[in-house]
C-alpha cells in the first residue's frame, strides 16, 4: 500500500534545507487534502493560513520556541479553528451546501436547528475545543498527503498560540491558532534525526482487539 510506505518514509523533520522550495502545485495538493477532510456536521470550522513571507517566518521563530524549521522551511501552514460556533456561521455553510446541491434553502433546517441547539448553548471554549479537533483531522490528512508527495513536514504544537494569533491577526477573523505544519525538504547532512529508524509502540501493545 503506497500510503503506508509514504508514512514509513516521513518523519518530523528537524532541519530543512532552506535553499529548496516546494512547488506551489504540491502545496496546493496538501492544502486540498485538508479542504477535503471530514468534519463534524460538515461545518468545516477552521481555516488554513499559508505563509511564505520570509520576514514573517523569521518573526515566528521566537514565538515557536526558537524552532528553526519555521524560518528554514519553504511554506508554513497554520491551522486555525473558529473561536466559537454561531448561528451565522452555521447558516453560512448550510446556505452554501444547499446552493451547491441545488436544494431548497430550508432543506436542512430541522438538522441545523438541532445542532444550533447544541452549539449555541455550549460555552465558547468548549466549542473552540471541538472545532480544534476537526482541524486536527485535516492536519493529519495534510501530513499524509505531503508524505505521498515526498514533501517533508514538521508537525508543530510548540508555539505561543496567543502571540501567533496576534501576529497573524487571527482573533479579528474569529479564529485561534491550533497547530502549524512547516513544509520543505530535509537537510540530510545536518538533520540529526534523518537516519534513525521510525519507532512506535510494539503493535502487540498498540492494538487492543475485542472479538
Amino acid at each position: 500500500m503506497e500510503l503506508i510506505d509514504s508514512l514509513k518514509w516521513r518523519y518530523a523533520t528537524k532541519k530543512f534545507d532552506a535553499s529548496k522550495k516546494v512547488e506551489q502545485s504540491l502545496v496546493d495538493q496538501i492544502i486540498e487534502a485538508a479542504w477535503l477532510a471530514p468534519t463534524s456536521s460538515g461545518l468545516q470550522p477552521f481555516k488554513v493560513i499559508e505563509i511564505t513571507n520570509q520576514k514573517l517566518k523569521q518573526k515566528m521563530v521566537s514565538l515557536s520556541k526558537d524552532q528553526k524549521q519555521v524560518e528554514d522551511c519553504s511554506h508554513i501552514l497554520v491551522f486555525a479553528a473558529w473561536d466559537n460556533y454561531t448561528e451565522e456561521r452555521i447558516d453560512t455553510i448550510y446556505g452554501h451546501i444547499t446552493r451547491e446541491r441545488n436544494q431548497p434553502s430550508d432543506a436542512y433546517q430541522s438538522y441545523t436547528d438541532r445542532i444550533k441547539g447544541v452549539y449555541l448553548n455550549s460555552a465558547a471554549e468548549n466549542n473552540f475545543e471541538h472545532a480544534s479537533r476537526q482541524a486536527y483531522i485535516a492536519f493529519g490528512l495534510s501530513i499524509a498527503a505531503a508524505a505521498e508527495l515526498k514533501v517533508d513536514t514538521t508537525p508543530m504544537e510548540g508555539f505561543d498560540n496567543q502571540a501567533i494569533d496576534e501576529l497573524l491577526q487571527l482573533r479579528e477573523l474569529g479564529l485561534r491558532s491550533v497547530v502549524m505544519l512547516p513544509l520543505g525538504y530535509r537537510d540530510e547532512e545536518n538533520d540529526w534525526l534523518v537516519n534513525y529508524p521510525k519507532v512506535r509502540h510494539p503493535k502487540k501493545d498498540f492494538l487492543i482487539k475485542i472479538v
